[in-house]
């Protein structure tokens, strides 16, 4: 049955099914020299998955992050924007520190770790996330969301490191708990391990049960759940 045949009672949707899963997987970068962008992505140390050129009109190259679900196309004749428009792309990572080292050991380009200025929107700086005026260090009270550290690829497409270690409430399901590199969940250790070092401050004595506190703790800290004390 075509769709224009059909009834309104069999077009409504029924929400007995369950919500469709929309999985965001490419965002597409305007760039103007492909073969340029490619050199400056691929020294990102992201992967290539594919670079099909059907000759003159048409070629389309993709990268995906480490550790990421979503992948960037760009190419010729895949968008009509302006090369070097986007902008604000987060790229999130665990420790903004050494994210950052690790884009300037492969030759990036790329600003200092800054703060918001308590959301000042109209300051001289580029707008992201929480304002226009950013601040120079990480966020002094070290809270998730709100360190970043800035580059631009050849283009003027803009990207965004952002650190996050501790999800807030309701933003990832709370039944799964996932890492995307060995060094995410090194970094969730650390900080499982400081904290159950000032649990034990607490109670005067070593925990025995650390295994199970450690994995309480991560599984919390990623959903945004109470934190064990």
């Amino acid at each position: 049955m075509s769709q224009t045949g059909a009834s309104a009672s069999q077009l409504k949707y029924d929400a007995s099914v369950g919500t469709v899963n929309m999985k965001l997987e490419v965002i597409v970068i305007p760039v103007s020299d492909v073969d340029r962008a490619k050199e400056f992505y691929r020294k990102l140390g992201w992967r290539l998955d594919a670079d099909f050129d059907s000759g003159k009109d048409f070629r389309v190259v993709q990268f995906t992050p480490p550790g990421s679900a979503c992948s960037i196309i760009f190419g010729r004749n895949v968008t009509a924007a302006a090369p070097g428009s986007a902008q604000g792309l987060y790229l999130i990572v665990s420790d903004i520190e050494a994210a950052r080292a690790e884009l300037l050991g492969r030759g990036v380009e790329i600003s200092e770790v800054f703060h918001d200025a308590g959301g000042v929107y109209a300051g001289p700086d580029e707008p992201y996330l929480f304002g226009r005026q950013r601040v120079r260090g990480r966020d002094p009270e070290q809270r998730s969301y709100r360190s970043f550290a800035s580059f631009h690829d050849p283009d003027g497409n803009g990207w965004l490191l952002q650190e996050i270690t501790t999800r807030l409430p309701g933003r990832i399901d709370p039944a799964t708990t996932t890492f995307a590199s060995a060094s995410d969940l090194a970094s969730a250790l650390r900080r499982a391990s400081a904290a159950h070092g000032e649990h034990e401050k607490r109670i005067g004595a070593a925990d025995a049960n650390w295994p199970d506190w450690y994995a309480e703790y991560m599984v919390a800290e990623q959903s945004g759940a109470k934190l064990p004390t």
